[in-house]
């Protein structure tokens, strides 16, 4: 499925038309569009020292040459596939508030019950009014089973329990929501340490997605905010929602630089078919058309 319903205008497009060649002002421009594209001064530099490297390109030849230095540049950080090989397996969802956690794993809900496995959601998020009824709708959309508690409760048992049912249910995988929080606030991100802690104990041997969703238009925040959620819980993936126009989300190379963490599923619609798994180079292309 193509990340893109159709072409996107990037904020490098013009740039390729006003410019007749590759001259020092136009790497001056271009670096300054890519960080105005949240891509960080270090991928800025990298991409227009590459450019500069590679001798006599013209025209559509210097926007394929940038196409693959940005793609290589997100490519680093490993390989956008899910690993959920085990059974059951386990997605945790964390992130801070309003970037789309349990819409995004209802659409996952949906994807995989209509794959045919068995989907186990974990209303981890007993903090937020209503959060376990949200997911709980989701489920029943979705087919999908749910574990819950009531509001205020425990976290931790919640996921205890939802492990165990798991297990008792025979599911394929289960999908754990968490509590919204600000990745400064150490005694809720020591939590998540406990929640991971937690499921490595009674589903030893699992495999475990720890996907954090990011707001595409958070800009290099969301660098902040991905190297704190790495401490706590061991980020494996990035979940990018609202990329519904190209100027948006060059933070993700500034992730795969510092950190090493792939982009692994992007939202660029309402619709649950509108998360999709991320293309490195189609991202790059909508970049720099």
């Amino acid at each position: 499925m193509a990340l893109f319903k159709e072409k996107k205008k990037g904020l490098l497009g013009g740039l390729f038309s006003a410019f007749s060649r590759v001259d020092e002002d136009f790497l001056d421009e271009l670096e300054e569009r890519l960080i105005l594209a949240d891509a960080g001064v270090e991928t800025a530099e990298a991409a227009v020292d590459a450019l500069r490297q590679a001798k006599g390109l013209k025209g559509p030849e210097v926007q394929e040459k940038l196409t693959e230095i940005l793609t290589e540049e997100m490519e680093k950080a490993g390989s956008p596939e899910l690993r959920l090989a085990t059974k059951p397996a386990v997605i945790i969802m964390v992130g801070v508030n309003g970037v789309g956690k349990t819409t995004t794993i209802g659409k996952l809900a949906k994807r995989y019950v209509d794959e045919g496995k068995k989907v186990l959601l974990c209303a981890a998020d007993t903090f937020r009014a209503a959060a376990a009824e949200q997911l709980g709708i989701w489920a029943d959309r979705t087919g999908a089973d749910i574990v819950r508690h009531g509001e205020g409760g425990d976290p931790g048992a919640v996921v205890f329990d939802a492990c165990n049912a798991a297990k008792a249910r025979d599911a394929d995988i289960m999908i754990v929501d968490t509590a919204g929080r600000l990745h400064n606030k150490q005694n809720l991100m020591n939590e998540l340490t406990k929640l991971t802690r937690i499921i490595g104990r009674e589903l030893p041997g699992a495999d475990c997605e720890i996907l954090l969703v990011l707001d595409a238009t958070t800009g290099q925040n969301g660098l902040i905010q991905a190297e704190q959620f790495a401490k706590a819980a061991g980020v494996t993936g990035i979940v990018l929602t609202k990329l519904d126009g190209t100027a948006k989300g060059g933070v993700v190379f500034s992730i795969a630089q510092r950190l090493g963490v792939p982009v692994k599923l992007a939202g660029v619609g309402e619709g649950a078919e509108d998360l999709r798994p991320f293309d490195a180079r189609e991202f790059a292309e909508a970049m720099v058309q």
